[in-house]
């Protein structure tokens, strides 16, 4: 209930965020609720990339942050294209926001949370002093493999579907907006390989914000 205020108990999810605490600020009744601004890294990509391969291998090895894969939440009622997902996405900022109170971030792993759009314009994305984006990519010619190879049930290897991931990946590597979209390229990599890279950028952008913590 940490969009709950804890003195005059109005809910607001767009409370004011005062670095110097930080404090996340009751717009009611002005109470400064202390909370710990954790960054929030997302790994992304098309479908074919590796993602739920290397979320497996990340889980209960890579204990820094919490890590974990969006699918796991979805439903039928998140289905809404006509809004680009807003309560799917909102509902996972706001879950990695309370996990972060445990003094750990979180990395979350799902196709769309590489796309900065998603989640830059959420009234919840203040509550993250970063948002840190990576896109896992390939070569056509992998992910054509891969869906390929996919078991029937996964409905992955029909042409449409293909040509959805095959257009989404172009996107992610001709992007050049901000923020910036880092990319690493899977193509060639076992998934072992894919994880250590990925367990790799993790820990440095980690790292980076506990310096940036010990500095101020």
């Amino acid at each position: 209930m940490f969009n709950v205020c804890y003195q005059c108990g109005s809910y607001h999810a767009d409370k004011v965020i005062d670095p110097a605490g930080p404090f996340a600020v009751c717009p009611d009744c002005g109470f400064q609720h202390p909370f710990q601004r954790m960054p929030l890294l997302v790994v992304g990509g098309a479908s074919g990339t590796g993602k739920s391969t290397v979320c497996q291998r990340l889980m209960g090895s890579f204990t820094r942050a919490v890590i974990l894969e969006s699918d796991i939440l979805w439903r039928p009622e998140f289905d809404k294209p006509e809004t680009d997902y807003q309560v799917f996405f909102g509902t996972w900022l706001r879950l990695c926001k309370n996990i972060g109170q445990s003094g750990r971030p979180v990395v979350l792993l799902g196709a769309g949370f590489s796309v900065p759009s998603n989640l830059e314009g959420l009234v919840e994305r203040r509550y993250f002093s970063k948002i840190h984006y990576l896109a896992l990519v390939c070569s056509p010619e992998a992910i054509e493999d891969r869906l390929s190879r996919r078991p029937q049930w996964r409905d992955a290897g029909g042409r449409g579907f293909i040509e959805n991931h095959l257009r989404f990946n172009r996107w992610l590597q001709e992007y050049r907006d901000q923020p910036a979209i880092q990319l690493l390229d899977t193509s060639s990599y076992t998934p072992d390989e894919s994880a250590s890279q990925i367990a790799a950028w993790i820990t440095g952008r980690l790292e980076a914000f506990d310096k940036k913590e010990r500095m101020t």
